[in-house]
């Protein structure tokens, strides 16, 4: 089984915790009480930072609860060689303020294996049937 640890960077810091033995993702907390209006977007801080195993990453995820009122995740990977604090980066799309206080489970973050492949730079890549179909080339 793999370690993922965590350094608390501030007194007031929550450790990620696994709500359910069969989660995937593990609660991410604030650690800054923050406004954001609408469209707005910030870097919440986390007050965590964390040793995650080698050949693996953390990914950022939406909590259901948020994306349902119209707070996204936007993006976000950890890699195993970082040591600084974690931040989530927060949009608010709803119409609406949306107040995040300190301790308020605001992301869920997924440890993942991390595969690095050698990168080559080619004239010719393979045809196939799909080709350069994208973007709704399947229909609905």
């Amino acid at each position: 089984m793999k370690v993922l640890k965590f350094k608390k960077l501030d007194k007031n810091a929550k450790i990620p915790v696994y709500d359910h033995d069969d989660d995937a993702g593990f609660g991410i907390y604030s650690n800054e009480q923050k406004v954001l209006k609408h469209l707005d977007f910030s870097a919440i801080s986390t007050g965590i930072s964390s040793e995650i195993p080698k050949n693996s990453f953390v990914s950022f995820r939406d909590r259901s609860s948020m994306a349902i009122k119209g707070l996204h995740v936007m993006g976000g990977v950890i890699d195993s060689g970082y040591r600084g604090e974690w931040k989530v980066i927060l949009i608010n799309l709803s119409k609406e303020d949306y107040k995040i206080e300190v301790g308020d489970k605001i992301a869920q973050g997924i440890l993942q294996d991390a595969i690095q492949t050698k990168i080559s730079k080619s004239k010719n890549l393979t045809e196939t049937k799909r080709g350069v179909g994208g973007f709704g080339s399947t229909g609905r």
